[in-house]
């Protein structure tokens, strides 16, 4: 097992975000976890990323260590987990190239980032072409792709996506999820958080229902999909 949660519990202040929930992401799988507004999606990635503090009665573990060990930083630098934001939240006034470049702050691999600059370039072939162009002036599909390079470039053993598909156009929304699965198919696991449930559990092999920071069923996706309260609730059906 890959990652492994259990017991997570997040407050901001007095209002408790997620209740104890459960979860684990084996090597190399994809899964998502949906649900709506407000249901503690987020937080839970942020909980992951040590971005907001988990209760003490929380256990995450990462190949065996315990993430409540790690500050933000070095669940990227030495964990090798990286998180892709809700609204990318990228440099603006720096270029493609100095945001994939910052990305690689704590690594000291110089020939191993040349190759991940050139397999990012690869994948996303119009961020290549707009290299030398500032992050803020890129289209909202473009900026989704140098989010998704960035934390290629900064650790790729997880990555965690928060809404890929908002705001994006259904095309270039194809094209981000077609790149995650190359990246995933290179040995990277996943987890999403999506409101988009059909895309997410299309995309994913395993899948959790997170209401009101409760998770209140879990099962591999084609089961999910086919669920009638999953029907009724997430897929319009």
């Amino acid at each position: 097992m890959m990652l492994s949660v259990e017991n997570l519990q997040v407050s901001y202040g007095r209002i408790k975000a997620l209740h104890g929930i459960n979860f684990k992401i084996d090597e190399g799988e994809i899964v998502c976890i949906i649900g709506a507004n407000g249901a503690g999606k987020s937080t839970t990635l942020r909980a992951i990323s040590r971005l907001v503090p988990a209760s003490p009665d929380s256990t995450m573990t990462f190949q065996g260590k315990n993430l409540l060990d790690y500050s933000a930083d070095k669940v990227v630098s030495q964990l090798g987990i990286s998180h892709v934001p809700e609204g990318r939240r990228l440099f603006g006034n720096l270029t493609v190239m100095e945001n994939l470049r910052l990305a690689t702050f704590a690594r000291k691999d110089k020939e191993q980032i040349e190759r991940d600059i050139e397999r990012v370039f690869s994948i996303f072939t119009r961020l290549e072409e707009r290299k030398s162009q500032k992050a803020g002036t890129l289209s909202g599909g473009e900026q989704q792709m140098l989010a998704v390079g960035r934390a290629f470039m900064s650790g790729r053993k997880v990555m965690l996506l928060d809404e890929p598909s908002m705001g994006l156009a259904p095309l270039l929304m194809m094209t981000v999820f077609k790149a995650l699965q190359e990246i995933n198919q290179e040995g990277t696991a996943i987890l999403l958080v999506e409101q988009n449930a059909k895309l997410a559990l299309k995309f994913a092999q395993r899948g959790y229902v997170l209401e009101n920071g409760n998770l209140v069923l879990e099962g591999h996706s084609k089961d999910l999909l086919e669920d009638p309260e999953v029907k009724k609730a997430y897929l319009g059906g």
